[in-house]
């Protein structure tokens, strides 16, 4: 009888504890399509704005620190005034043309509530016709004021 009334309370738990676990992974699964939909956000503005030739519109997606690290070829920049300092340089110097910047194959990896990481591919149209390409991956972290780059590392194919 004793068996029977602890193998009923463990039917009963179980059946009990179902909905609620898969009512907090389907809240999980809707917070991380939140995150995800924040960072693509961050993202979409950070490509119009390099479109419309914004650099400082374009930096805004990533965090405004000395700790934000950029890595491009094996050249490594630290903070946020370097990582627009080389861009400066690269795109926005004389002699050389921002073009048209398109982000593609997003793959966003949720690392926990407030990081994620992120990879895909960029392609600058130029307007000479030349379209430079890539890949990069990001870390992404949850700031107060929204979602926020604190690594880069971009590759240009060869």
């Amino acid at each position: 009888m004793r068996d029977r009334f602890v193998l009923c309370c463990c039917f009963f738990l179980f059946f009990l504890c179902v909905p609620l676990l898969s009512g907090q992974s389907a809240m999980n699964h809707s917070n991380d399509d939140g995150a995800k939909a924040g960072i693509e956000h961050v993202l979409c503005v950070q490509q119009e704005a390099w479109n419309r030739h914004d650099l400082e519109g374009f930096m805004a997606g990533y965090w405004n620190s000395p700790e934000l690290t950029f890595f491009s070829g094996a050249t490594e920049h630290h903070g946020w005034q370097a990582t627009l300092d080389r861009y400066r340089a690269a795109y926005a110097s004389p002699g050389h043309e921002m073009g048209k910047l398109d982000f593609s194959d997003l793959g966003i990896e949720m690392l926990g509530a407030d990081a994620a990481f992120v990879r895909g591919a960029w392609l600058l149209t130029m307007p000479d016709g030349k379209t430079p390409h890539g890949l990069f991956t990001l870390v992404f972290r949850r700031f107060p004021e929204g979602w926020k780059i604190v690594h880069d590392h971009t590759s240009a194919a060869q």
